[in-house]
């Protein structure tokens, strides 16, 4: 049973992922750092346009995954500078505790918090945000920690968030009906990446070549790989645009497969629609990839076809959630909060 609850009472659901709770905007203005890319997208579309306050990104934008990213001097000095970290969490900034301990005034919000997450062999997968819904969630929870934060500012970020959910939810219903009808639902991908993703739109990760980005598979691993692709006769690979093709490209070879891109929007331009710009790319080439089924006027939907689904992740988000959402805030906007 999905309980949906009203967006004024996710600050306490959040609540576990402050370090502190004390304290607005400071006259100088309210600098909020985040951790990298997806969650600098996020935040900014909360809180990029607020006057006083600053949306900053502690790592470089081609960066990519945090994956065993160690902290340099420089992004030190971001921090002792920012009000507010905003991370992914989740396990995928490793040297958080190293961050908190080096800085131990800084506020802290969690985006991940209260999101199922998944695991393989028992190592916790924290690529949430690929999940159109789980990064729903996540803008949810910064909205959240930021009004609790900074309650000078906290209709602006409720209002932005609102804004911003409506964006997502359209994005998720057109990827919804474009994956609807492909042809196989089989992917193989070259980081763990997906699973997030696969899981809300019905596909099957059927092997993942690198579990780490960019670590060349050995001879064995590459032989394996291409046993696999040959015997369930997968036609397209997908590799990522921020690593090396080459192992994709040598299972290419050996099977007659084709290889494609799918971006985990982990690096990318650093303006407000890029996620949903990069979402719309990977459901482009998702859908040449897979193949889409052909309809015709006298065509009977297959049992196979009727058996698809695509459930939404029970993370506290609906349609109707956000239109009641938009619905309080006009009501909100002329002055007749009825709380």
């Amino acid at each position: 049973m999905n309980i949906l609850l009203p967006f004024r009472c996710l600050p306490a659901i959040v609540a576990a992922g402050l370090l502190s709770l004390t304290g607005g905007a400071s006259a100088a203005g309210l600098r909020i750092v985040t951790s990298f890319y997806p969650i600098y997208l996020a935040t900014l579309n909360v809180a990029g346009d607020i006057p006083g306050v600053e949306v900053i990104n502690m790592t470089r934008p081609f960066t990519g995954c945090l994956h065993d990213y160690q902290m340099t001097p420089g992004d030190l000095v971001t921090l002792e500078k920012a009000d507010i970290f905003v991370v992914n969490g989740a396990g995928m900034e490793t040297f958080l505790d190293k961050a908190i301990g080096q800085v131990p005034r800084l506020k802290l919000i969690q985006a991940s918090d209260g999101i199922p997450l998944l695991a393989t062999a028992g190592v916790v997968n924290p690529h949430v945000w690929v999940s159109v819904t789980a990064h729903m969630q996540q803008v949810e929870n910064i909205a959240a920690g930021l009004e609790q934060l900074d309650p000078d500012h906290a209709a602006l970020y409720r209002k932005n968030a609102f804004a911003y959910l409506a964006k997502l939810d359209a994005l998720r219903a057109t990827m919804r009906a474009g994956l609807q009808n492909v042809k196989t639902r089989d992917i193989i991908t070259f980081h763990e990446a997906f699973p997030y993703f696969a899981r809300e739109f019905g596909l099957t990760v059927v092997a993942v070549i690198e579990r780490e980005p960019g670590s060349e598979p050995n001879a064995r691993e590459l032989a394996q790989a291409i046993t696999l692709v040959k015997k369930i006769g997968i036609k397209a690979i997908f590799a990522e645009p921020q690593y090396s093709a080459k192992a994709a490209d040598a299972i290419a070879r050996e099977t007659g497969a084709t290889v494609y891109r799918l971006d985990p929007v982990v690096t990318g331009p650093m303006t407000p629609d890029a996620y949903l710009i990069i979402m719309q790319a990977n459901l482009q080439t998702l859908e040449q990839a897979l193949g889409r089924q052909t309809t015709d006027a006298g065509h009977q939907t297959t049992e196979c076809e009727a058996n698809i689904e695509h459930p939404t992740p029970n993370y506290g988000i609906s349609t109707s959630t956000i239109r009641n959402r938009h619905k309080k805030q006009e009501k909100i906007s002329h002055g007749l909060n009825t709380d």
